[in-house]
């Protein structure tokens, strides 16, 4: 058995300590760090926040080579215990790596715990040292005496810990045991209404697939001013989302509010990642290679796909209604509209450049990429009303490749032959930079799209802003007035027209309606005047209602929305 000792080293300074004991080492022993955690496709350096790494054997000092960035050989003596310390820095507030401060602790093992190379499936132990008074433990790990267990490394990196002195409730969800820990929240935030609500999440998403694969479930949620995320686990998730979006005890028996109806979504999101992705995954995942990239083409099914369930899990479950889901759609329609790149980049593309371009966008990202989230799910949309005009629906498909499967590995090909006969169609969405046919299939269901209001100044040029003081271009459109213009990210406009600007829409109350521009801005230091003719005002966003069809169109809206 290897066994990792994590102590809190020093609070003040977010250092863990953290001990592997390996009782029999193979002779020049090779250890190894991950440098990217699954479900996060981004190679992340672990090893950077480590210092001090040492080891010995018998009281003595053993020799540590590095062979790369993440790995090291032991010169050490085969079968006689081998212990490798080292002090890891902690201050990332994401659910990723490793946090610890005066009042929390977290971390994912990965970013902790060394890989023994050749023994990665033996049972895997940690153990963790004093803690603050009133400090608890939350994890979906094995608890055994003296600590946590898992049956192998794989088993081990796939267990978040949250650890202080966090706030929790239980629920059962189809008679499964599940736990929601909050840490960081307003001592007012309704954990009582939180857990009724994503109970019938929890249950819903069961029942879609027919089994729970874990025998009990834990939601960790890290209360923050601002932030919005999640990572999967095969029983878990670590989430992290603001204190105002959680529901109050004031607000108990009101309508969600949208920040927490986002929350569900997110909570929805990576829970339905405990099937798809957790279980059902690429087939280049069968096996991670934890010191590399690992590329796939499908995250357009795996993430995309299940952001296309994650909103309409809430329809099912009761939480929205039919109206609200459908502005929850149209913004992700809107979404993609307003991105170039999905004119550039096909979704097989997105997801297997996810590693070098999703993970790290810049000022040109929305000309040259497009996420495979948001489109993705809107493939699957169109793919699910496509299936539904035939008298099938993505459900099927979803528990079809779960059955062949048995949960596991599964390749494009078998996505494709699921299909049947969308499965050209399908190909061609996945592959190719076409428009989608939202407009058709959504009609065909009952669903009216509908293009509204007036664009405001900055989507009429083609840019994208940031105003908090000043305004600051971030992004300039592929193709747009911005673009021939000449304006460029980092500029900041001062003037239009001569006129001094806090807010770039103050323009719209003097300039003519497709009048001459002139843009006084800075760049470098140094003033510019650029001028352009300003674009016509078209409509600014698309809005999805539901018509009032009483043929077939309104048996197909029922069948999939209920409405």
């Amino acid at each position: 058995m290897l066994s990792y000792r994590i102590e809190l080293a020093h609070q003040g300074a977010h250092q863990f300590r953290v001990t592997l004991t390996v009782p029999q080492p193979a002779d020049q022993q090779v250890l190894a760090l991950p440098v990217w955690i699954p479900g996060s496709y981004l190679v992340r350096e672990f090893a950077k926040h480590w210092s001090g790494l040492s080891a010995q054997q018998a009281g003595r000092p053993v020799a540590l080579k590095a062979l790369d960035k993440a790995s090291w050989q032991a010169d050490c003596v085969a079968d006689v215990p081998l212990q490798v310390s080292a002090t890891v820095y902690a201050f990332d507030p994401s659910v990723r790596t490793a946090w610890l401060d005066a009042d929390r602790a977290f971390f994912n093992p990965s970013s902790l715990c060394l890989r023994v190379l050749g023994q990665e499936e033996a049972v895997h132990r940690i153990e963790l040292g004093p803690l603050p008074d009133g400090w608890q433990v939350g994890t979906a790990m094995r608890r055994v005496e003296h600590g946590y267990e898992a049956t192998g490394y794989d088993e081990l990196v796939d267990h978040p810990f949250e650890i202080g002195p966090w706030r929790a409730v239980d629920f059962d969800a189809l008679a499964v045991p599940h736990e929601i820990v909050l840490a960081g929240a307003w001592p007012n935030a309704d954990l009582g209404r939180l857990a009724a609500d994503v109970q019938r999440i929890c249950a819903a998403q069961i029942a879609f697939w027919g089994v729970a694969p874990f025998d009990r479930y834990q939601f960790q949620l890290w209360a923050v001013d601002d932030g919005h995320g999640g990572l999967e686990h095969r029983a878990s998730t670590a989430l992290i989302a603001a204190r105002r979006e959680l529901p109050t005890a004031i607000e108990s028996t009101t309508a969600p509010s949208d920040g927490y109806v986002r929350l569900l979504g997110l909570f929805s999101h990576e829970y339905f990642h405990a099937w798809n992705v957790k279980r059902l995954r690429p087939a280049e995942f069968a096996r991670f290679d934890y010191q590399r990239e690992n590329t796939t083409e499908l995250l357009w099914f795996f993430e995309g796909f299940t952001s296309y369930y994650d909103d309409l899990m809430l329809l099912r479950a009761g939480l929205i209604d039919a109206p609200r889901y459908l502005k929850l759609l149209a913004a992700t329609v809107n979404g993609v509209l307003a991105a170039p790149g999905r004119l550039t980049q096909s979704l097989a593309e997105a997801s297997y450049e996810a590693w070098i371009k999703y993970y790290r966008p810049d000022e040109n990202s929305p000309n040259a990429t497009v996420s495979y989230y948001a489109k993705g799910a809107l493939v699957a949309l169109c793919l699910d009303l496509a299936l539904r005009e035939q008298g099938r629906d993505l459900d099927g498909l979803m528990r079809q490749l779960w059955a062949e499967t048995n949960g596991g590995p599964v390749s494009e090909a078998q996505i494709l032959a699921a299909a049947g006969a969308c499965a050209a169609r399908l190909h061609d969405w996945v592959h190719t930079t076409g428009e989608l046919p939202l407009r058709e299939l959504l009609a065909g269901h009952g669903i009216e799209w509908r293009d509204e209001g007036r664009a405001m100044l900055a989507q009429r040029l083609g840019l994208r802003l940031r105003e908090a003081s000043g305004v600051q271009v971030t992004h300039v459109l592929a193709g747009s007035a911005a673009q021939e213009t000449g304006l460029s990210a980092r500029d900041e406009i001062l003037g239009v027209n001569g006129w001094r600007v806090r807010r770039l829409d103050e323009a719209l109350q003097w300039l003519e309606p497709q009048g001459a521009l002139e843009l006084l801005v800075v760049r470098d230091q140094r003033l510019l005047t650029l001028s352009a003719q300003l674009p016509p005002a078209g409509p600014a966003s698309v809005t999805l209602t539901l018509g009032s069809d009483e043929g077939p169109a309104l048996r197909l809206r029922q069948a999939w929305l209920g409405a």
